[in-house]
């Protein structure tokens, strides 16, 4: 199943040059993840009330080419590997058919302590299903 989430780029979105920023792009695939988990019914603020949170562990980017203010991009989500304790997505920012970004991205949870948990069965089950 691919999650798909549209951004639009705004002028802050933009450097100097007047292309998107690099980091935006992690802000963007990080909309797009928040987006994915709650669509499949992860409650991600009563999660953090039981002691968990999702955090990023390791993220593999590849910046291909540009996008430019007012660009209409799409960020797709696809899962590629759930475990145990962690998440792996692939994701991907087109504007239009030409992929603009890929990213590889490792999720796993943590405690109030900062100590690695295994994912909750529930969310398993939300995501393979």
């Amino acid at each position: 199943m691919i999650h798909r989430f549209p951004v639009r780029v705004f002028y802050e979105d933009t450097d100097m040059g007047g292309i998107v920023y690099h980091a935006n792009y992690l802000r963007y695939i990080e909309r797009a993840r928040s987006d994915w988990v709650r669509q499949l019914g992860n409650d991600q603020n009563a999660m953090r009330d039981a002691g968990i949170v999702w955090v990023v562990r390791r993220i593999e980017a590849d910046y291909i080419t540009t996008a430019k203010f007012e660009d209409e991009l799409m960020v797709e989500t696809t899962l590629r590997e759930i475990s145990g304790v962690r998440l792996t997505m692939d994701q991907i920012v087109k504007r239009g058919e030409t992929t603009i970004f890929t990213a590889a991205v490792t999720a796993v949870c943590m405690n109030a302590a900062g100590r690695p948990v295994r994912l909750p069965a529930e969310i398993r089950a939300l995501m393979q299903g």
